[in-house]
């Protein structure tokens, strides 16, 4: 394990409504591991303090990671965002979603050395699309970013524009993530079949019949 990452807390967002997956994205095993384990395995090698922003505690609560519920009861990923800001005491967060199973560790450490204090936030873009669910953001967008939950403003990539932001091209992706997997998150179905290994897909099966075992 290197040194930390300096003056930046790390944020797992494990909000989201789940309405496309019929079981928490989170938990599911991928190479063996579930997705949120692997994560946090590697936040807890890049940052002093790590948390997991999420409504339902009850179900992350045997990680072993501490956790902060919404500030605002607001629907959305920016409102996590803000609720980390406001509780790191670090000027920086470093936010992934609890449904990407690659993300790069490289990555990451490459996106922290492109901070500088003229930028409030640094940004993956890919294909002309930000990827806001893979970026740092800084304090000094508290402010606005407060202003936006409470008028229900919901869209980072909105909220983003014309605010300092420092991009990562593509091309800055690819050397490092050369398949850019770090972008791929598991929203449905679907997308186990897209991504994920035979075996992979072959547990998220059994996950699915374990659970419709218990429902019955």
């Amino acid at each position: 394990m290197g040194p930390f990452i300096k003056n930046c807390t790390g944020i797992i967002l494990a909000g989201g409504e789940n309405t496309r997956m019929p079981v928490l994205k989170a938990f599911i095993e991928v190479e063996g591991r579930k997705i949120i384990e692997r994560n946090l395995g590697i936040y807890n090698d890049l940052f002093r303090d790590v948390f997991i922003v999420t409504n339902q505690p009850d179900a992350y609560s045997g990680l072993g990671a501490p956790m902060l519920g919404d500030t605002y009861n607001t629907r959305g990923p920016m409102s996590g965002i803000f609720t980390a800001l406001l509780n790191s005491r670090d000027h920086w967060i470093f936010v992934s979603a609890c449904d990407m199973p690659f993300i790069s560790e490289d990555l990451i450490k490459y996106m922290a050395a492109q901070r500088t204090k003229k930028y409030a936030a640094v940004v993956p873009r890919l294909m002309n699309k930000t990827e806001p669910l893979f970026a740092f953001y800084s304090q000094n967008l508290l402010g606005p970013m407060e202003k936006a939950v409470r008028t229900g403003r919901k869209s980072l990539r909105d909220f983003l524009h014309n605010k300092r932001v420092q991009y990562i091209t593509a091309g800055e992706i690819r050397k490092i993530d050369p398949r850019a997997s770090s972008f791929i998150n598991l929203n449905s179905p679907d997308d186990v079949d897209q991504h994920l290994l035979i075996r992979d897909k072959a547990r998220f099966k059994r996950m699915l019949e374990r659970r419709k075992t218990c429902l019955v």
